[in-house]
């Protein structure tokens, strides 16, 4: 029995799927829940994302530029200034290298198809700021594992 099964073992037979529910990706050599936030902003926060068939193009790219890296978007919504991408990745996965590409592709995606609606509104030509924001995220709350890693070594009725 590997390691992802027998742990999943142990949480069920002592009933902590309360505690520790994670869903794990696997590899041939791991088990993993890797999802982050990413939050980025268009440079000096002008409003360019204001027609549906921008977001609906930047969401498209983006789909197919997260897939070429082996990364899931779970979901992605935007504001007039702003991405927020939720996605799950695997361990070896390059993180900067996947955001500076993509955002480098969807700069120039979005500045080369709709010119005429976006030129105007940014600044120097330039889209995304040069900052992001990326945050990790959990399955469970921190209350949880707290929990889950204070009960390790108790004896639990079964």
């Amino acid at each position: 029995m590997n390691w992802y099964n027998q742990t999943e073992r142990y949480i069920n037979k002592n009933n902590y799927q309360r505690v520790m529910a994670y869903k794990f990706d696997k590899n041939s050599h791991s088990v993993y829940a890797l999802t982050y936030h990413l939050v980025q902003c268009i440079k000096y926060r002008r409003k360019v994302l204001d027609f549906p068939e921008i977001i609906d193009e930047l969401k498209i790219r983006s789909h197919k530029i997260a897939e070429s890296y082996g990364i899931e978007i779970v979901a992605i919504d935007t504001d007039l200034d702003h991405v927020h991408i939720l996605f799950k990745a695997k361990p070896q996965t390059d993180l900067v290298l996947f955001i500076n590409n993509w955002k480098s592709a969807t700069s120039k995606a979005l500045r080369n198809k709709f010119k005429n609606k976006i030129s105007h509104k940014l600044w120097d030509n330039v889209f995304w700021s040069d900052s992001y924001c990326l945050i990790t995220t959990g399955q469970v709350t921190l209350d949880q594992v707290k929990k889950y890693v204070e009960n390790q070594g108790e004896k639990h009725d079964s």
